[in-house]
């Protein structure tokens, strides 16, 4: 964890993004680490863990983070949160809490709030368009036999 800390601050100092910083470990050994990078690469999704998940599934060639552990810096936003989870690691510890962001003007409560909300009164009004013809890639999905399970 104090690796991620010390990665986090680096950051701020260094200008490369916000003060967010995530290391990915199995077995004792640092596979991967990650700092905010939004800012400096004009990537929305290059939050710290993003970052570190993508690297440590390069570094072991799979699409799971099997046995690992996540060390981040802040509790993980929403975006984050799900990647976490479609990446399925062993466990997640932070640092700062999502409140702590928050006071910083890093405050995401808003996008968990989305969620309960009507798509068509979402603050960016979202609308479902040709359905049918979109589900035809889940039946294939559905029967293809070389399709890799995640």
């Amino acid at each position: 964890m104090r690796e991620a800390i010390a990665l986090s601050r680096a950051n701020v100092r260094e200008g490369k993004g916000g003060p967010f910083a995530a290391i990915v470990v199995k077995n004792g050994i640092v596979l991967a680490r990650g700092t905010n990078l939004v800012t400096s690469t004009n990537d929305p999704t290059a939050h710290a863990e993003i970052v570190a998940i993508r690297e440590a599934c390069r570094a072991l060639g799979s699409f799971q983070l099997d046995g690992c552990d996540i060390y981040t810096s802040c509790e993980p936003c929403p975006m984050c949160l799900g990647a976490i989870y479609w990446a399925r690691p062993r466990s997640v510890y932070f640092a700062n809490t999502r409140d702590d962001a928050a006071a910083i003007g890093f405050d995401d409560r808003f996008i968990c709030d989305e969620f309960s909300v009507a798509h068509n009164e979402r603050k960016i009004p979202m609308q479902q368009l040709l359905r049918e013809e979109a589900f035809e890639a889940f039946r294939e999905w559905r029967a293809a036999s070389n399709k890799v399970p995640y």
